[in-house]
């Protein structure tokens, strides 16, 4: 290293509410972190003003002398072939040159870019509860569905570091349309906004505090109601077969969920993992393990890094 001292990499994740940033080291510590508000319906100038602002500040610090790269994870599309993104939440990036533009912000080190998915899963496969396997999914189950993969023992993140994207497999041929442009996909079933929007069109309805959200359909699913456990239901069954047909085609060990709705814990997981027995019952399938994410929060920070670190060879981040 330039100065004696092990490298860090700066991390970025972007999403449609807030832009962090992070140092992030070789043993996956943050040791400073930046944040600042997604103007998410600005142009794309402001909203690279604001990645510039929690860059500025990172730069400040004095541990940035060792800063080797940048790792980006951001909301998608993203197009790490091409260093763009075009994420459907941030309106004002489409095509948006996001890589030459961390670039010239932090002197021409190499920026690696990866799906919010993806970071993810480099985060749990690093750190969390995919460490040590060489086959895996790892899905984020928020207000979208994302996800990423780990194959042979490394990050698969796909020449433009969107594979593993299984909100997008289609799982009711005669569905709902999905905004991507798919009927029945998985992410049009079990995100947080479809499970609630499920359970009212279902008769539903919200307790006193009026929670109409995921969270508060979970909670009714805890307390025994019927037609939120039914909303639940629909949503694991959904993810269930949409990792049932991962496995099948890449052979994975493990699937683990994340996600503000993967909080729901066993009102999702115990339906899941039944369902996942069904449709998963071939013999190099039948074995899937589905467990929770660890790293919350900060996956997508040590996740970015992580990625970063792997592609550019910086730290052993695939060591079990």
């Amino acid at each position: 290293m330039h100065d004696g001292l092990p490298g860090l990499v700066a991390a970025l994740d972007i999403g449609g509410t807030k832009i962090a940033g992070a140092l992030v080291d070789g043993r996956g510590r943050l040791l400073l972190r930046a944040q600042r508000p997604t103007p998410a319906h600005e142009d794309g100038a402001t909203v690279m003003g604001a990645v510039a602002e929690v860059l500025g500040e990172l730069r400040r610090s004095a541990d940035w002398s060792r800063v080797r790269a940048a790792g980006i994870g951001s909301a998608g599309p993203v197009d790490a072939s091409t260093g763009t993104v075009s994420p459907v939440n941030v309106p004002g990036w489409r095509g948006f040159p996001l890589v030459a533009e961390v670039a010239r912000c932090i002197g021409g080190l190499p920026v690696v870019l990866v799906g919010d998915g993806v970071a993810m899963t480099a985060a749990e496969h690093w750190q969390g509860a995919a460490r040590g396997r060489a086959n895996a999914l790892c899905m984020v189950v928020s207000t979208g569905v994302g996800g990423g993969l780990v194959l042979g023992g490394r990050l698969h993140p796909g020449p433009t570091g969107n594979a593993g994207h299984i909100g997008h497999i289609s799982v009711d041929l005669d569905g709902d349309p999905c905004a991507c442009g798919g009927r029945g996909c998985v992410e049009r079933i079990a995100s947080g906004p479809h499970i609630a929007r499920r359970a009212l069109e279902s008769g539903w309805r919200p307790g006193p505090d009026g929670d109409a959200s995921a969270a508060g359909v979970a909670a009714a699913a805890r307390a025994g109601d019927p037609l939120a456990l039914a909303s639940f239901a629909r949503a694991a069954r959904a993810l269930a077969a949409g990792i049932a047909a991962t496995a099948t085609l890449v052979e994975i060990d493990v699937a683990v969920i994340g996600g503000g709705v993967a909080g729901a814990g066993d009102v999702l997981l115990v339906p899941l993992r039944e369902r996942l027995r069904e449709y998963a019952a071939l013999s190099f399938t039948a074995g899937i393990e589905v467990v929770p994410a660890r790293l919350g929060g900060d996956a997508g920070l040590v996740g970015a890094a992580a990625a970063a670190a792997e592609a550019l060879g910086l730290w052993a981040t695939a060591a079990p």
